[in-house]
């Protein structure tokens, strides 16, 4: 049996909340395993003014339960990884490509990435020929294939660093962790460990796109 491949074509979704032709900010919003980018946009509500955000939807989607009632999208699985990680790069650059043709040229590009969101957001900034002012990691693991001279390529960018206190799948030690790990490479990272569990805390998502 022989291992072969082919690029093909295909359609990505991805939802926008906000006026992108006359945002100064631009936020490229990337979900967590199992959502889809309409829902997750939800938590954005209420924060568009001056601000445009894009929910970019992971390009393989799925069942989440027995009854076939409920799907979810996923980034990447450990299947093919290398030819997943570079679709959805490729996807994300051409996806910042095509909003701003339509946005006005001085707005900056943001970019917020939620538990496995974190891992496609950073593999993205290793790569991404876009200029990024702000990043948001926030409840989600650093790759494994980040090595310092890769987060080298991030200095200049804002990083924000965030936590549940109660989140079920990391602890605060994660949290310093990747703070370290970041700070090793010459980044000044901002750490924030809010009360509550695996989710975009509403008080602290604002604070921070805001920017305080």
């Amino acid at each position: 049996m022989e291992e072969r491949f082919i690029q093909v074509r295909r359609t990505a979704r991805y939802h926008v909340l906000g006026q992108l032709d006359a945002a100064p900010e631009i936020w490229i919003v990337i979900h967590g395993y199992g959502q889809l980018a309409r829902y997750f946009l939800n938590n954005f509500k209420g924060l568009e003014t001056g601000r445009c955000f894009i929910a970019p939807e992971g390009l393989s989607r799925f069942y989440l339960d027995a009854q076939h009632s409920r799907v979810g999208a996923t980034w990447m699985t450990r299947e093919d990884r290398l030819h997943e990680i570079d679709d959805h790069v490729a996807y994300l650059d051409a996806l910042v490509t095509a909003v701003q043709q339509h946005a006005i040229p001085t707005a900056s590009v943001n970019v917020l990435g939620f538990s496995q969101g974190v891992a496609t957001a950073s593999r993205w900034m290793m790569r991404t020929v876009h200029r990024i002012h702000r990043l948001v990691l926030w409840a989600g693991s650093l790759p494994p294939e980040l090595d310092r001279e890769a987060v080298a390529t991030w200095r200049g960018v804002t990083v924000d660093a965030v936590l549940g206190d109660a989140d079920e799948y990391a602890g605060p030690e994660q949290l310093e962790e990747q703070a370290r790990k970041l700070a090793s490479a010459g980044l000044v990272v901002r750490k924030h460990l809010f009360q509550g569990g695996h989710k975009l805390e509403a008080v602290t998502l604002a604070r921070l796109v805001e920017g305080a």
